[in-house]
């Protein structure tokens, strides 16, 4: 139980500080056992960046293990500085990202790009949130640009995982087994109606991708494609003097060319950023009507202004190749659900968020945890990406509306999966050009009833022979 009670239809009790309020578990609102019991599966999924660290920047398991900490930390501060959001990486933008740091090699020279990537992030972060400039961007970025960065994503992170090498050569039942399952758990029409009718789907539904995920180790343990784990008694001992040596403190800035190289990426990932915030605030506000017991302030600056932070504590500490983003879609989404039911089942939604990364923080210093996880975190990790797959082609898809945005989007998507660290400049530049070339039509044009294609559903008659 908190200390502080809130009054009905009020805003959750907290401390002001400046642009933030500052809300404490048991003091500003309760502990969710459901949240908590969720987070202590859930937390290996931030323990899936480590073969990444260890591939790209070149970090030893234990110095990646303390950066897991570090993202632990700032995964917090948005429940706790007033951001209703239940926060997560930039997940779209991992295979963009990996693209662009294949262009270093791993150890400082890496490092040094990974920093100057997730500084940039933090400037457009800080600038757009203050100014208000975010949506505004947003919306001068042609839809088949934005919609072509998205696929494009999409197809890389699927890429990533089915090219020769890739996470499925190695481990193909168990990956290929726990995406199926995770797709029919989080996509699948007929199981939307399973859930329906029976309240036992409903609640393994509500789990998202943990069902899924700990399908794919068992199998991955029974049939050898991951070695049995060897568990451990005690704490966790992260090596923070080792993550020391591949931050800012000792690496050191890097060069403007550098700088000038991660502007691209950094800009496509704010525009996935952005479109996570709009989708987390929808979800909030399905659920707020609802709940007419509390008032939800979802100030889209003060979320930009603490995703910056946590790219900065990032860019300072620990580089992440997975970036701060402002949401974690399928956790939100399970969040608000249950929030959406009534005061008896989630008090706030501040305690089903802030209650979720809390425990998924503690659960880090659970040895016997993470030593069980340790041999299968590739799982997480690929299963993470194969769903942020389908999930950006299916949105990406939804957005276009016309045949001509849709051949655009298509070049831009297909230009960005390229193998290729320069990639993301070559997909905006073609992107931009084509928009201008092909799509963009005259005021004059514009003002006049739209051609045949331009309305969606419809398609020019084809004249008989």
């Amino acid at each position: 139980m908190q200390i502080y009670v809130r009054e009905e239809g009020a805003e959750q009790p907290y401390w002001p500080a400046g642009p933030f309020k500052i809300r404490l578990p048991l003091v500003h609102y309760r502990i969710e056992v459901p949240e908590a019991a969720q987070a202590l599966i859930m937390f290996v999924v931030s323990l899936g960046m480590i073969p990444l660290l260890q591939q790209y920047l070149g970090m030893p398991y234990e110095a990646a293990l303390a950066g897991c900490f570090i993202c632990g930390i700032g995964f917090m501060l948005p429940a706790l500085l007033g951001v209703p959001l239940v926060p997560g990486w930039i997940t779209p933008a991992i295979p963009v990202t990996l693209l662009f740091l294949g262009g270093f090699a791993p150890g400082p020279e890496a490092v040094q790009a990974m920093i100057a990537l997730q500084l940039i992030v933090c400037f457009i972060f800080v600038l757009f949130g203050v100014t208000g400039l975010g949506a505004k961007l947003v919306d001068l970025i042609p839809n088949s640009l934005k919609s072509g960065i998205i696929i494009g994503a999409g197809i890389a992170a699927l890429m990533g995982e089915l090219k020769e090498g890739g996470r499925i050569e190695a481990t193909p039942v168990s990956l290929i087994i726990g995406a199926l399952i995770a797709f029919y758990l989080l996509f699948s029409l007929s199981f939307k109606d399973v859930m329906a009718r029976h309240p036992l789907a409903k609640r393994i539904g509500d789990f998202g991708m943990v069902p899924a995920m700990l399908v794919a180790m068992v199998i991955g343990w029974t049939i050898g494609e991951y070695p049995i784990p060897e568990i451990e008694w005690g704490i966790t001992q992260p090596d923070f003097g080792a993550l020391s040596q591949f931050s800012m403190l000792s690496v050191g800035l890097p060069g403007i060319d550098v700088f000038l190289l991660a502007i691209p990426t950094a800009l496509i990932a704010y525009v996935i950023a952005f479109g996570d915030i709009i989708v987390g605030n929808t979800l909030t506000e399905r659920v707020d009507h609802i709940r007419t017991d509390e008032k939800i302030d979802d100030s889209v600056g003060r979320v930009h202004l603490v995703t910056a932070i946590r790219n900065a504590l990032h860019a300072v500490l620990a580089p992440w190749p997975g970036l701060a983003g402002p949401l974690w879609t399928p956790v939100h989404a399970t969040v608000a659900e249950r929030y959406g039911r009534d005061r008896t089942a989630m008090q706030s939604i501040f305690s089903g968020g802030g209650t979720f990364w809390i425990f998924g923080f503690l659960a880090l210093f659970i040895l016997p945890l993470v030593t069980i996880f340790k041999p299968v975190l590739p799982i997480a990790l690929s299963l993470t990406l194969v769903l942020t797959g389908y999930i950006c082609v299916m949105v990406g898809i939804e957005q276009l509306r016309t045949s001509t945005e849709r051949g655009v989007a298509g070049i831009v998507a297909v230009v960005l999966a390229m193998p290729d660290p320069k990639s993301t400049v070559y997909a905006v530049v073609i992107g931009v050009v084509l928009y201008f070339l092909v799509e963009r039509r005259s005021k004059a044009a514009r003002s006049e009833a739209p051609a045949p294609e331009d309305v969606p559903g419809e398609r020019p008659a084809v004249p008989e022979a």
